[in-house]
């Protein structure tokens, strides 16, 4: 009797096993679509890979090929809970809730119609695959037709596609067919909130004033940068210099990066993390020893630098959500990203002087609190520099490329000469005249 009940309850699990395989969601699954607003018409085309579509049942021959000639009703119902359901398309910011599922159709893994429009609306247009095609359901490829009335096509549309639910790590490349013949292409993971197709100048800075200001706060390694240069100046006077070296600093490379200044080797980006973890050890063993802080901003503008470098990189993988506004766009990142960081000292300052005042000598803290950061640093720039130390460094190849590069940096140079000697003076005639205001008064008279 025992046996019988082992035996039952091994079946059960078996059963059990091949269940939860089947409904499985993959851990990866890329998805393709084009969207192309013409006349009173917004199309939609889809493709999305069969296996994340494991909820439905197809009918089904044999080992598990599908049965084309009975598969329509279950095509068509697969597109309308997983696709047409999950995106949602805005004219002017009112939702397309009218919408028409034109045509499903499967197609083979090896199909390359998404190419572009044109190929891949031939393609789904096409007759469906016969019943003496041997695919298993899972290898298959669903591609989905769906149009929306509009107004106009040349209205401000948007899209929010929840399409990150068909598994693990749902990547999309969508592009948008922008009516005077542009392309704007969007690549992103799960997902991404709504995303303005084509949009405005003030679409654009709006969302990327909000990524700037969320990165500096997310951003623990600027964080801790920032604590660094607050510790010892607290005053606005005070901190005028630095931060505002270290801003014009970041600017540069930032600016200059999103051009195409940076290298492209896999080390770099590494590299530039070792090099701002390190920023915050210096910045850090400066406080303890007690360095001269007159001249702190020289320092916080070279490092100021490569932290310019750190945030081009999420601005490279943001820069799709710019459409055709990659200045301005820019110049709204570096805005969040200030914002960010007078967000911060404003917070930071007072807590750290009523700490002083009551709780612990401001030598004494000064110590303390750079010491806890160092610590922490120097973890990230031992982590880093081991990865860093996993790439292979070869010599670059002198020709045409690496000239026109060596002259980008060149003029990159020039631009960081300029400002430091901007600055220099800037700063040197503010000090003149906070130590000497009468002389300080005739300078400034001379002068203009």
């Amino acid at each position: 009797m025992k046996d019988i009940v082992k035996i039952f309850c091994l079946i059960q699990l078996i059963c059990l096993a091949g269940f939860v395989q089947a409904h499985d969601i993959p851990s990866r699954v890329p998805v393709n679509a084009f969207v192309k607003p013409e006349g009173n018409e917004l199309t939609a085309l889809i493709r999305v890979p069969m296996e994340a579509l494991g909820e439905v049942s197809f009918p089904l021959r044999g080992p598990g090929f599908l049965q084309f000639s009975e598969a329509q009703f279950a095509l068509d119902d697969a597109a309308r809970i997983y696709i047409t359901e999950s995106l949602k398309f805005f004219e002017n910011g009112e939702e397309l809730t009218e919408k028409q599922l034109r045509r499903t159709r499967v197609s083979l893994p090896s199909n390359r119609s998404f190419s572009s429009f044109e190929v891949a609306l031939d393609n789904i247009m096409s007759p469906p695959l016969d019943d003496s095609t041997n695919l298993f359901w899972r290898q298959g490829v669903l591609d989905v037709l769906v149009t929306y009335p509009i107004q106009s096509e040349k209205s401000d549309f948007s899209v929010n596609p929840e399409l990150g639910t068909l598994s693990d790590q749902t990547t999309t490349v969508l592009r948008f067919l922008v009516p005077n013949g542009a392309e704007r292409v969007f690549n992103y993971l799960g997902n991404p909130g709504v995303v303005e197709l084509d949009p405005r100048w003030h679409q654009a800075a709006l969302r990327f004033v909000t990524m700037g200001f969320e990165h500096i706060l997310e951003g623990i390694d600027h964080l801790l940068f920032l604590f660094c240069l607050v510790i010892p100046l607290r005053s606005v006077k005070g901190l005028i210099p630095v931060v505002t070296s270290f801003t014009v600093a970041h600017s540069i490379t930032l600016i200059s990066a999103s051009f195409g200044v940076a290298p492209n080797a896999l080390w770099f980006p590494p590299l530039i993390e070792t090099l701002i973890a390190l920023s915050i050890v210096y910045m850090a063993f400066e406080n303890i020893v007690g360095a001269k802080l007159g001249h702190r901003w020289m320092v916080t503008f070279g490092f100021g630098l490569i932290h310019g470098f750190g945030f081009s990189f999420l601005f490279s993988e943001t820069l799709q959500f710019a459409g055709g506004h990659l200045f301005s766009s820019l110049l709204a990142f570096n805005i969040g990203v200030e914002i960010g960081q007078i967000f911060i000292l404003i917070l930071v300052i007072p807590i750290i002087n009523i700490m002083f005042k009551y709780l612990v000598d401001e030598r004494m803290g000064t110590i303390l609190l750079s010491a806890l950061l160092a610590h922490s640093a120097w973890h990230w720039m031992v982590e880093r520099g081991i990865t860093l130390n996993l790439y292979q460094f070869q010599m670059p190849v002198f020709d045409a490329l690496f000239w026109a590069a060596l002259m980008r940096w060149g003029m990159m140079l020039i631009v960081i000469i300029a400002a430091l000697w901007a600055m220099y003076e800037l700063f040197r005639k503010f000090s003149l005249v906070e130590a000497f205001p009468e002389i300080g008064k005739r300078k400034i008279g001379s002068d203009s």
